[in-house]
């Protein structure tokens, strides 16, 4: 059992990318956005968005047919970073995160980004190919955002199960990569949020 984070900016994708892979129904903390939050969250790029999560996403996936047989607690975070705080109670025991990427508001990704590397988590870029936004190909992402070449960066569809599916084996194998690269670090009695 690995528990792992969705995480990536407000509209990246993650609720629906929890959503199509998950095998029970998915708990969602799903809220309207209302005009109070017009001068916080801004829409521009995803006019559409009509709601947003304001606590986490939760859902889970087993994979028996991977190369040793996994069940996946996944863990959206919310995308705001006003709840950046929260992400440390999310990313608590997790073996890595998704960093969903919506190129239409690519600066919204820094700050996932950036978490994750400050807090020393294992992460996948995964590309959110939305319908109409331009296709740039994974080595410009990285180039964008500063990635160093030992990141994996994948396109993907998050409504797509089988995409969802391939980038968290796509994770999944990083972190073990990473893990195995990494000198033991003794076992922490200090949490995230003691860093």
């Amino acid at each position: 059992m690995l528990k792992v984070v969705i995480a990536g900016g407000f509209g990246a994708g993650k609720t629906t990318a929890v959503g199509a892979v998950s095998e029970i129904t998915p708990l969602s903390t799903e809220e309207y956005l209302t005009e109070a939050s017009a001068d916080v969250d801004s829409l521009a790029g995803v006019e559409a968005k009509q709601t947003t999560t304001v606590a986490f996403d939760f859902g889970r996936l087993n994979l028996p047919d991977a190369p040793v047989p996994l069940e996946l607690f996944l863990f959206g975070t919310p995308g705001q970073d006003r709840f950046v705080d929260l992400w440390y109670d999310l990313c608590r025991g997790a073996v890595g995160a998704v960093v969903l990427v919506d190129t239409r508001r690519l600066e919204s990704s820094f700050t996932p980004v950036g978490f994750c590397e400050d807090i020393g988590l294992p992460f996948v870029v995964a590309v959110n190919q939305f319908d109409g936004a331009h296709r740039y190909h994974p080595d410009e992402v990285r180039t964008a955002l500063e990635l160093p070449a030992s990141v994996p960066v994948v396109t993907c569809d998050a409504r797509d199960p089988n995409h969802v599916a391939g980038v968290l084996l796509t994770l999944v194998g990083h972190a073990l990569k990473s893990a195995s690269a990494s000198p033991a670090r003794p076992a922490s009695t200090t949490t995230f949020q003691d860093a």
